[in-house]
């Protein structure tokens, strides 16, 4: 990674409250550089530059840290090339984190991510989160579900329901948001999840805004 481009992820990262050590920053460096060379021959991802990586993808899996609890089992659906969940187990190793991905190419990019990396307590599984025989394996195990940016925000959270825990927390990563439409979506899912709370922010170093939704599973 060029150092400029670990200047904006060291800096970065701060703004949500992760402090990057050397074991943290080197993992970082093997991840993007790993993607770049995968992408060259699968699509992974659209973004092809260290530092688009960096600011789009990486610091993008990071801004959900500050609302997670220190030791959750979390399920990331719709994991693609591994966001944000392998970020996070990064900077967070007590996290059990579980990957879903309906492509097998980047279900197999993120196995090789994982053994690469010796991220212990992290599996990807090939599937579609409403495979009745995932959610049977994996039903009510979750405290947190994420999703970024992969489906509605309706279908997301109907998929998120049978794996979380009673009280767990299904948090939505999203690019632009209708107010008016999280509000009726609130009211439709009153008996289901309460929407605990909406944040909204600008990634660091760029003018990207997320928005970050919290629900919490009655």
């Amino acid at each position: 990674m060029e150092a400029k481009n670990k200047d904006l992820l060291i800096e970065g990262a701060k703004a949500f409250g992760v402090y990057l050590d050397e074991e943290a920053i080197k993992a970082f460096d093997i991840y993007l550089k790993e993607l770049l060379k995968w992408n060259q021959k699968i699509n992974l991802t659209a973004i092809r530059s260290e530092k688009g990586i960096v600011l789009k993808h990486f610091l993008d899996s990071l801004s959900v840290k500050p609302y997670l609890p220190k030791r959750p089992s979390v399920l990331d659906i719709g994991s693609g090339a591994g966001f944000p969940g392998i970020p996070l187990k990064i900077v967070q190793p007590a996290f059990q984190m579980t990957l879903i991905d309906s492509v097998r190419k980047k279900v197999d990019f993120q196995r090789h991510v994982i053994r690469t990396l010796g991220l212990r307590g992290t599996e990807a599984i090939h599937g579609r989160a409403q495979d009745r025989e995932i959610v049977q394996n994996l039903g009510g195990r979750f405290d947190i579900t994420l999703s970024r940016a992969f489906s509605d925000l309706r279908t997301f959270l109907v998929l998120s329901f049978p794996f979380l825990k009673g009280g767990g927390t299904a948090i939505a990563m999203k690019c632009e948001t209708d107010d008016k439409e999280i509000g009726l979506l609130a009211e439709a899912e009153a008996t289901r999840y309460r929407l605990r709370n909406t944040l909204q922010l600008v990634l660091p170093f760029s003018h990207f805004k997320r928005t970050i939704l919290l629900f919490e599973k009655i």
